[in-house]
């Protein structure tokens, strides 16, 4: 159990590394997230921190419901569009209201990024399930659909969990060992990509696998 940190997308870039290599990375916006809350084993039956980040405009201030803005207020923190917790097996280090940034991840070789793909809208097999289609020319009357689906009397259905066309993308991805190319700031250079658009929410923490 590691610490998720709550950041933004802001885009891709090229950097070089140490040896002259072309890195292409992700830069992922990492601003300080609030310590919202602790919650211990004997209170709350495990241990976990909940942190606030992505700090709402005015207007969304405004339009905050009052437990929201009672919450953040209780910590004496701007209020935040998202928040999220994570569990970990200490928390005796952390206390309410402390401010977490990237640097947390200065240590850390790899990170698991974990965040919402682009939406493609309703999209057909060939597109969503990589199939092939079938021929190009102008008299084949089959080109980029599925072909047959359908049965004779015996069984006289379709089988259940077919592939069909259907919805593509807006899917809770998680991408695993992306390597830390650089932390500068509140800006986290990742080698690769990472799901979502620009400016779409994203999740951090140390890899499981790599560590």
């Amino acid at each position: 159990m590691s610490l998720t940190l709550i950041g933004r997308k802001k885009g891709m870039a090229q950097v070089f590394d140490q040896n002259g290599k072309l890195v292409v990375c992700t830069v992922i916006l990492a601003e300080p997230n609030t310590v919202l809350q602790i919650k211990r084993k004997e209170t709350h039956g495990y241990n976990g921190i909940q942190l606030g980040g992505v700090p709402m405009t005015e207007s969304q201030a405004k339009r905050a419901k009052k437990p929201i803005k009672g919450h953040f207020a209780k910590v004496q923190a701007e209020p935040c569009s998202v928040i999220r917790e994570s569990r970990l097996d200490e928390v005796d280090q952390y206390q309410v209201g402390q401010k977490l940034d990237a640097t947390i991840f200065a240590d850390a070789q790899y990170v698991d990024v974990e965040g919402v793909s682009k939406g493609k809208g309703f999209q057909g097999v060939i597109k969503l399930h990589k199939m092939s289609g079938g021929p190009g020319a102008h008299g084949s009357g089959f080109h980029r659909h599925m072909g047959s689906t359908g049965m004779r009397t015996t069984p006289g259905r379709c089988f259940p969990n077919g592939k069909r066309a259907s919805r593509m993308g807006g899917d809770k991805k998680t991408v695993q060992n992306l390597r830390v190319v650089a932390v500068k700031g509140n800006l986290l250079l990742v080698e690769g990509a990472v799901p979502g658009a620009r400016s779409g929410v994203v999740y951090i923490r140390k890899a499981i696998k790599k560590g």
